[in-house]
């Protein structure tokens, strides 16, 4: 029998070396054995865009990429700091309900979801606002959008302002520049672009945020505590220890398959695919493939059909789609393709797109 192959943004069709590297063998945090595993991830993390150490931390912890999040903003802003949050989706608004949450003085430029971020507007408001620090989300998988990163950075570059960036969604497969003087940290995890198991969230904040001292938000959400005991080769919570076996074998996987580029250039290339197998049935993407990331694409439903019967019909032969979000619900659909996805797998979802649109 076919395995069943996600095609939804994460978690994400693991390969069999990381299935196998979540069950391998059991391990006690306290014990060296540990410590060492939670050291290599912490070096392949920063390795995967060739980030210093000298300047940059990686900060794993227990939780889903929501956790990174917040983790991210309560341990980096200020109690005086305001921020300026960019909302086109639901993970934009996410960053400013965090913000709300905490405490955090904070304005948002809202957008519909999908639509771009104007670069003039973000300007105008970083001209004009006394913003300490500018947070977005790179890939907003509500629609597949993928956001001006670049252009951010370099706008809160010239306003002296700190870019905190959800790469929840991106992490692993899309370009972040984490060179620019501008981004300050990065939220991501394990069960998105870098093919891991779910439970573990991961920050990458650079040390001079993480030395600043700001008092702690929460208990376990505190980056300056995961880092500082994490070098010195310690944990202060249980972790989530088989999500560090597989993300271990993960990113060993990455690093063999070229890094970050060419499973980028792998998305793109089976993203291509089931966009050209979709336009054969007369599904049209809903935003343009340019503006979209490489891990996710939407498609506009066809007002024939319903997401019911269409995420029916894919997953009775092997494979699992994704609604639009909300208002976009009876809208389009969602096709990621992320994880451990074959050129026979993509033969045989382009027989189910030929199927399931034939109805």
């Amino acid at each position: 029998m076919a395995r069943t192959v996600l095609l939804n943004p994460g978690p994400v069709t693991l390969s069999e070396a990381v299935r196998r590297a979540a069950t391998s063998t059991d391990l006690c945090h306290r014990e060296p054995e540990f410590l060492d595993l939670q050291q290599a991830v912490i070096e392949g993390l920063l390795g995967v865009y060739a980030c210093d150490p000298g300047q940059w931390a990686a900060v794993p912890l227990g939780g889903s990429g929501t956790l990174a999040m917040e983790a991210m903003l309560a341990s980096t802003v200020r109690p005086a700091e305001r921020l300026l949050v960019l909302e086109n989706g639901v993970y934009g608004e996410r960053l400013r309900s965090i913000a709300d949450v905490h405490g955090l003085p904070a304005d948002s430029l809202r957008y519909r979801w999908g639509e771009a971020i104007d670069g003039a507007a973000v300007e105008q408001r970083l001209a004009s606002g006394d913003y300490a620090a500018l947070a977005m989300v790179h890939h907003e998988t509500t629609t597949g959008r993928l956001n001006a990163l670049d252009e951010m950075a370099d706008l809160c570059a010239a306003h002296g302002v700190r870019l905190m960036v959800d790469g929840v969604s991106s992490f692993g497969a899309e370009a972040i520049p984490f060179e620019h003087p501008a981004l300050s940290a990065c939220a991501a995890t394990a069960n998105k672009c870098l093919h891991g198991i779910t439970g573990l969230a991961v920050v990458l904040v650079r040390r001079a945020l993480l030395d600043a001292q700001l008092p702690p938000r929460s208990v376990y959400m505190d980056l300056a505590t995961w880092a500082a005991r994490q070098a010195r080769g310690s944990t202060p919570f249980t972790p989530p220890v088989n999500a560090y076996l597989a993300l271990h074998a993960a990113l060993a996987e990455l690093e063999a398959q070229g890094g970050w580029p060419a499973r980028h250039a792998r998305y793109t290339a089976c993203a291509e695919r089931v966009r050209g197998a979709l336009a054969d049935k007369g599904v049209a993407p809903w935003l343009a493939p340019a503006e979209s990331s490489c891990a996710l694409r939407s498609y506009g439903m066809p007002s024939t059909l319903n997401y019911n019967d269409v995420h029916d019909g894919f997953k009775q032969r092997g494979f699992i789609i994704y609604a639009g979000q909300g208002g976009l619900s009876k809208e389009m659909f969602r096709i990621s393709t992320m994880g451990d996805i074959s050129d026979d797998d993509l033969e045989r979802l382009a027989v189910a797109i030929d199927q399931v649109f034939e109805q």
